[in-house]
């Protein structure tokens, strides 16, 4: 099957978006690393269970994926990045976290079988995010929604992870200061590559 988009524009457009937002789109990065920092050295000081600690943390760092998700959009589509994605994006924490669950459990028992199945299996689902984010999809609708929009997008979708990858590492070597440029290029490039392939389903929010 022919491709449905190509990793270079993908990339091209993910840094044109970033590139406009950049200021907004690194600072939330930085403030919610500070912010996950604190929380990680106080909250387990204040409460004396380790499991409400680690709860916490859990809830905390799933709204900012959630709402940081919807930014990414919001910057592709040219717009500004919005504080109102989290508060919107709450309500989907309980079916991010059991898709979540879901994905990990099938890619792990992927990864038992010589590796390859367990990232064909998670590039083919890795949509799932997207889906709830931008269309409310429930736990199972959206991985299903994954997996029918990548049907035979395997070979792009690959690139494109191996690209995130060495533009991670790259983020990485320069100081450590560059991963923060560097997540939003491949957020926006996971963004960009979603709308080429659900455009046949798409569906305003």
């Amino acid at each position: 099957m022919e491709p449905k988009f190509v990793v270079s524009e993908a990339f091209s457009a993910a840094w044109k978006g970033v590139k406009s937002q950049l200021w907004i789109l690194a600072g939330l990065l930085i403030g919610y690393s500070i912010l996950s920092f604190t929380i990680n050295a106080v909250v387990p000081a204040v409460v004396e269970s380790r499991f409400v600690a680690w709860l916490i943390a859990l809830l905390i760092s799933s709204l900012f994926t959630l709402g940081y998700t919807k930014n990414l959009f919001q910057a592709l589509d040219g717009e500004e990045p919005q504080f109102s994605a989290y508060g919107r994006q709450a309500t989907n924490i309980i079916t991010y976290l059991l898709a979540s669950i879901i994905l990990c459990f099938t890619i792990s028992v992927g990864l038992l079988f010589f590796i390859i199945p367990g990232i064909y299996l998670g590039i083919r689902l890795q949509f799932y995010l997207a889906f709830i984010v931008e269309e409310r999809a429930g736990v199972f609708e959206a991985l299903n929604k994954s997996w029918e929009i990548t049907r035979g997008q395997f070979t792009p979708l690959f690139l494109l992870f191996l690209m995130s990858c060495g533009i991670f590492l790259l983020g990485c070597i320069l100081l450590g200061i560059g991963i923060f440029v560097a997540l939003p290029v491949i957020g926006m490039a996971y963004a960009y590559a979603f709308r080429k392939l659900n455009i046949p389903t798409q569906q305003p929010e």
